[in-house]
């Protein structure tokens, strides 16, 4: 079965330009075109964008992803070079998280500390009285 660009965008939750970014910026180079030169996209493509908007999400740069689909089309000669670069961009969405996790202290912190001062009971209700 075969997808336009506005079918993609919703199932990715992205938007049709961004889609036309990632293949203008070359992350989408096995997307087939039609006679009038529309994208058309398989199954098969919603794989690679899915891989695609994770390593987005996680913090990785377009080029690099770039980088990354050139040695998959390159075939098994670089499979070390792309186990490597998910070695790496492991360790750095675990980074990630640990910042994240730290923040997350300092706000709990925070909600703490206004839900002292407020009077807050601990379920995040007031009581009657206090409406």
């Amino acid at each position: 079965m075969r997808y336009t660009i506005s079918q993609v965008a919703e199932k990715f939750n992205l938007t049709a330009h961004t889609i036309r970014y990632y293949d203008k910026e070359g992350l989408l180079p096995f997307v087939e075109r039609n006679n009038a030169g529309n994208r058309q996209f398989s199954d098969d493509d919603f794989d690679w964008l899915k891989l695609i908007c994770c390593l987005k999400n996680t913090g990785m740069p377009i080029k690099q992803i770039k980088q990354y689909i050139e040695w998959c089309l390159q075939g098994d000669e670089t499979l070390e070079i792309r186990r490597q670069m998910y070695l790496d961009h492991r360790e750095e969405v675990l980074k990630q998280m640990n910042d994240l996790m730290e923040n997350l202290k300092t706000i709990d912190y925070k909600l703490e500390f206004y839900k002292t001062v407020c009077n807050i009971p601990v379920n995040g209700n007031k009581s009657s009285a206090e409406k």
